[in-house]
C-alpha cells in the first residue's frame, strides 16, 4: 500500500471500501521499501534542479537476522539457485511487487513518466556450508540474492532499487560492493549521495543483537510517529507524499 495508484484495482478498491465503511485511513510503511526509498528521495528532490536517475542500494548480511523463518522459508535462502526468481513463490512475488510499487511511487511523485518497471534477481551459490542459527545452509545452495527493480522510460533507467542480500558471510566478487546499509544516489543537477545505517549506539559497546534490533526500532517508530497525522488525514489511503513531515516531538528523553 505504498502507492495505491499502482495497486491491483480489485485489491485497492477492496481496501478503500473498508476504509470508507469504517471512516478510517491506511498507510503503508517500512524502511525499504518505505522511508529510505520513499521519504528520503522526496526530501532530497527538494534540493534538485533536475534529476537524471535515482538509485537506492541496500547491502545486508542476513546471517545476523534472528527471524530465520523469513530468511530461509520466505526468502528461500538455502534453496537451489535455479529456483530463485521474482515469481518463484507467493512470498517472493509479493515481496517483489511492493518494491515495484515503490519504484512507481517515486517515478510518479517526481514526474519521471515511467512506462515500465522491471524486476530481476541473480541468485549466487554458497562456496561452503554455513551454520546460521538453527539452519545449515549447504554449499551450492542460494547464499546471495541480487535484486533489481528498475523504472524505465523509453528503455532508459530512471529509478532503481537494488538489494544485495547475502547469508553466511560470503560476498560475490562480481557484485557491486557499497557500504553496508542503504546508499541513495541522485544523479542530476546537483548530484547527491547519502548513506544510512542504524546501530544500537555509535558511542557505547553493544551486542550484535542490539545492533540488529535497532533497524526494527526504526521501522516501528516511523509508524508510531506518523499515527497522529494519519488519524487527521482524510478517509482512505495516506502515502508518504501526502503526509506532512513526520518527526518525534518528544524524541529527547524527558527529565
Amino acid at each position: 500500500m505504498f502507492h495505491p495508484q499502482r495497486m491491483q484495482p480489485t485489491e485497492r478498491d477492496r481496501v478503500l471500501a473498508a476504509c470508507e465503511a469504517g471512516a478510517s485511513s491506511v498507510h503503508g510503511s517500512g524502511l525499504n521499501p518505505g522511508n529510505l526509498s520513499g521519504v528520503l528521495p522526496l526530501a532530497l528532490s527538494g534540493m534538485s534542479r533536475t534529476i537524471d536517475k535515482i538509485t537506492l542500494q541496500e547491502r545486508a548480511d542476513w546471517s545476523v537476522y534472528e527471524s530465520t523463518a523469513i530468511t530461509f522459508d520466505n526468502m528461500a535462502f538455502g534453496q537451489p539457485v535455479e529456483e530463485i526468481s521474482p515469481t518463484a513463490t507467493d512470498f517472493l512475488a509479493f515481496n517483489s511487487s511492493i518494491f515495484e510499487e515503490q519504484v512507481w511511487f517515486i517515478g510518479d511523485a517526481l514526474g519521471a513518466a515511467l512506462d515500465e518497471v522491471t524486476a530481476t534477481v541473480e541468485a549466487v551459490a554458497a562456496q561452503q556450508d554455513h551454520q546460521v542459527f538453527e539452519h545449515l545452509l549447504r554449499a551450492g545452495t542460494t547464499a546471495g540474492q541480487r535484486w533489481n527493480w528498475t523504472g524505465q522510460r523509453d528503455g532508459r533507467p530512471l529509478v532503481q532499487i537494488e538489494t544485495l542480500w547475502t547469508v553466511g558471510g560470503e560476498y560475490p566478487g562480481h557484485s557491486p560492493a557499497p557500504t553496508h546499509g542503504w546508499t541513495l544516489t541522485i544523479e542530476g543537477d546537483p548530484s547527491m549521495r547519502t548513506h544510512f545505517y542504524s546501530l544500537a549506539s555509535f558511542s557505547r559497546a553493544a551486542s550484535m543483537e542490539e545492533h540488529v534490533r535497532s533497524a526494527s526500532v526504526a521501522t516501528a517508530m516511523q509508524v508510531l510517529n506518523a499515527v497522529p497525522a494519519i488519524c487527521q488525514a482524510p478517509t482512505g489511503f495516506v502515502t508518504t507524499a501526502s503526509l506532512p513531515l513526520i518527526y518525534n516531538q518528544r524524541a529527547f528523553r524527558q527529565p
